[in-house]
């Protein structure tokens, strides 16, 4: 077991940490302080646990190092199972935190290539290991000395991830073997979901992450290379896994669970296919980018998706993000009120126009429209399946709820208080629903292709001589295939009742509401719906913490944007692969635009891998193949120079 010494208790910033090749470089708030405590020095098998003795440490801050703080003991190399068929050992149920709010989550398994394991068999089934650093596995020929390791997240609609109980349980995206014979750690680790309150889902897996590291040469794998992945809710938390690494906000939480203190949380690497993030600006984005589809309004209502979508402008306006030349992008208002006009309008149009264009370079015609995932209409989950790598709902977490799968929301940072007079605002013209246009059956040619889109009406201009196209407007393109699907206050529902709002509740399943600006429209209309809002806005977590910091831990442009407080406060992964359905309705078509934009501006170093996959919905959405090949091939590119 590691040396044990105390330096995370509240008041510090950031904590200094050495161990192997591994190190955690922070800043500390104070410069002195004792800790004295009681530490355990038993060893427990499997993770679990350990008795205490008593141990009396101190530390000086101004030190800048500490030593691993925990009394779980390392992965017990005695106890490993083995799968013959995979070639692979693996333990399950290895608790990986002190003090777990539901062992029915807080537990998590590893999986690991027969390659980098030396074995004496116990004869009673399990097996006694020993790391073997020579062998290679995968085609990219990794060693227990380079191999990445794969982190799952299967929580749609921040749902619960349950822990796994037997060798290949379902984790979402492939099998134990898709991973390990590529020469992949993997590691599936369950995590409290939305019932338990924002930050749960994410503090689980910085605890997952935090005991794994802290195996750092007792396991195989390089700690240095650990790679999430996930869709919808799942995206969004693995996006975050790479935006919040080390990040000070989620210290208490942590502490609350009995994480491994004093190692890293971040990650190389981050895979999010249709992450519902951004959730501080993703009632605005959403009336912004759809809100010209909604019809029946009332009066109130109608109000209420002005000011958001006149909001949502004021937002872009003052978030200073620009394009890959160094263009500021912006929003103006248009003729319609619904600013759908400036640069920043020019740059989401011509990510339309891009990802129609990759499809028609894509494609071969004749094309089976139902076979290739994009057929169905609108408002679904995803195509019937093939090989563009749809989400198996069906294997989906216990607690997944299909009504609101994915129903998250969308959000960022907002301008100051006082730029928008919202009671002003009544110019913005209101629009019938477009029922959109189906998109089913087989399609000879790309013109006839391109007519079944134009059915309602033309908006998308084709060149059969260069097979390019290109569309009139954004509005025209949700009209036609990106409809609303979800009520006034997409992710903060005006009844609080959305997926999004039991995730900032308060662990008793119950919905709160979230959305600051929101709130302020609805007390400057006078609406009935604003005192609920006020009074969830000054309610108090278990740590004593207001709704907004929680939303700052679940919301990535309050690490990345540069005016931002939580601005370089976290360790930002190296690489992010982003992939967006873009017919889908459950978010915004900026949420992904913006997540990837601002962490190509906060450094070069970040590698952006962005992409929106025409006529795909909420789905693990890739232009070509099966998602879970691609996520391992991206890994072995990313890695190749490392």
């Amino acid at each position: 077991m590691w040396d044990v010494e105390s330096n995370m208790t509240s008041g510090l910033n950031d904590v200094s940490f050495t161990k192997g090749r591994y190190i955690i470089q922070m800043k500390r708030k104070y410069l002195k302080m004792a800790v004295a405590g009681v530490m355990s020095v038993s060893l427990v098998a499997c993770g679990q646990a350990a008795e205490t003795s008593s141990t009396e440490v101190t530390t000086t801050a101004s030190a800048e190092s500490t030593k691993v703080i925990t009394n779980l003991d390392q992965i017990d190399n005695t106890k490993w199972l083995y799968n013959e068929e995979d070639n692979v050992y693996y333990q399950i149920g290895i608790q990986y935190c002190e003090n777990p709010a539901d062992l029915n989550y807080e537990t998590l398994a590893v999986y690991v290539p027969g390659e980098y394991m030396d074995v004496t068999d116990n004869g009673d089934g399990t097996y006694t290991c020993e790391i073997n650093y020579d062998n290679t596995a995968g085609s990219s020929n990794y060693t227990a000395a380079t191999a990445p390791i794969a982190l799952p997240v299967n929580t749609p609609g921040y749902a619960a991830m349950d822990a796994p109980t037997e060798y290949d349980s379902n984790f979402g995206y492939g099998s134990v073997s898709d991973y390990t014979s590529e020469g992949f750690i993997l590691v599936v680790a369950g995590c409290r979901g939305r019932d338990a309150g924002a930050p749960a889902g994410v503090t689980d897996l910085k605890a997952a992450i935090r005991y794994i590291r802290y195996n750092d040469g007792n396991i195989a794998g390089n700690m240095e290379r650990v790679f999430t992945l996930g869709m919808s809710g799942g995206g969004a938390q693995s996006a975050l896994l790479g935006i919040t690494g080390d990040s000070a906000l989620y210290d208490a939480y942590l502490e609350e669970i009995g994480a491994v203190m004093g190692v890293s949380d971040a990650v190389m690497g981050s895979q999010a296919w249709c992450p519902i993030t951004n959730l501080d600006s993703a009632d605005a984005a959403y009336e912004w980018n759809m809100g010209n589809t909604r019809s029946d309004l009332t009066d109130e209502e109608q109000e209420i998706s002005d000011a958001l979508t006149a909001y949502y402008a004021d937002y872009i306006n003052a978030l200073g993000l620009t394009d890959e030349d160094g263009n500021v992008l912006t929003l103006e208002e248009s003729e319609d009120g619904r600013y759908q006009a400036g640069s920043y309008y020019e740059y989401i149009k011509e990510v339309i126009e891009t990802s129609l264009n990759n499809f028609l370079a894509d494609t071969e015609f004749p094309y089976d429209s139902d076979s290739s995932s994009q057929g169905g209409g609108m408002g679904g989950m995803g195509g019937p399946g093939g090989g563009r790598g749809d989400f198996d709902s069906e294997n989906a977490p216990e607690d997944f709820d299909k009504a609101d799968f994915g129903g998250e929301k969308d959000a960022a940072a907002k301008p100051e208080d006082g730029e928008t007079d919202y009671t002003a605002i009544d110019d913005i013209s209101r629009k019938e629903t477009s029922s959109g246009v189906t998109i089913s059956g087989t399609y000879e040619t790309v013109q006839d292709y391109i007519d079944a889109l134009n059915a309602n009406g033309t908006w998308v201009e084709y060149d059969e001589e260069t097979n390019t196209a290109t569309i009139t407007s954004i509005a025209d393109f949700t009209a036609a295939v990106k409809t609303v699907s979800k009520d006034l206050g997409a992710f903060d529902q005006l009844d609080g009742g959305q997926g999004e709002n039991t995730l900032f509740g308060y662990g008793d399943g119950e919905g709160a509401h979230f959305d600051a600006e929101l709130a302020k429209i609805l007390e400057e209309i006078g609406s009935d719906y604003a005192a609920d809002y006020a009074e969830d806005l000054t309610k108090t977590d278990s740590v004593g913490n207001t709704v907004d910091v929680r939303l700052n831990m679940y919301s990535p442009m309050y690490y990345l944007l540069s005016d931002s407080e939580g601005y370089q406060s976290s360790s930002v992964a190296q690489y992010f692969r982003i992939n967006s359905g873009l017919w889908q309705s459950d978010t915004a078509i900026s949420t992904e635009a913006n997540l990837a934009l601002a962490l190509e501006n906060y450094s070069e170093d970040i590698d952006v891998d962005f992409t929106t996959v025409w006529g795909m919905q909420h789905t693990t959405a890739e232009r070509t193949g099966d998602s879970t090949t691609n996520f391992i091939e991206w890994v072995n590119e990313c890695l190749v120079n490392q």
